[in-house]
């Protein structure tokens, strides 16, 4: 890599790092496997970075942290354990800070496919066929998930709601 080029994935970094943190974050629920992630991921994006072309390069480190992310958790030592303090109170709008860990927990319940297909197209705002062409899948299929993962999260909120008012009674 020229030093020209070294200076430019620099710069790339510099400035994407934090986005692609909070991608990976609400992809996996977890900041140390986010960090990961992401890490492992610029590490790939280093030795293909003389071939990116810089229109493309975002796309490309997106595919990259979602199949590190994806194939992470197919590995056999990953455990899916997940403990919480609490169990979100109802429907969530966002507004103050404990609606928002709840639904990123409700998030993390996801399996990663369905989780970064809503990721990518809810919270990087990305269109179906973008989407489909960082996981490398058909638009179908993309709108197919996307369906399938609201109505979990649409499950795991209404759920959480009758606990909440079990609890009440």
């Amino acid at each position: 890599m020229t030093p020209q080029q070294e200076r430019e994935f620099r710069e790339y970094v510099q400035a994407r790092r934090p986005g692609l943190l909070r991608t990976a974050y609400l992809m996996c629920g977890d900041w140390h496997r986010a960090e990961d992630a992401v890490q492992s991921s610029m590490i790939k994006l280093y030795g293909a970075w003389a071939k990116t072309k810089p229109e493309t390069a975002d796309a490309y480190t997106r595919r990259i942290v979602t199949n590190t992310l994806i194939d992470e958790s197919r590995r056999g030592w990953f455990r899916r354990e997940r403990s919480y303090s609490e169990l979100p109170d109802g429907i969530i709008d966002g507004s103050r800070p404990e609606e928002r860990l709840a639904a990123v927990s409700a998030l993390a319940q996801l399996p990663p496919r369905q989780r970064a297909t809503l990721v990518l197209r809810f919270w990087e705002d990305l269109p179906v066929e973008e989407t489909a062409r960082i996981l490398r899948c058909s638009a179908g299929t993309v709108k197919s998930q996307t369906a399938r993962g609201l109505q979990t999260l649409r499950d795991l909120y209404e759920n959480a709601d009758l606990a909440g008012q079990g609890a009440e009674s």
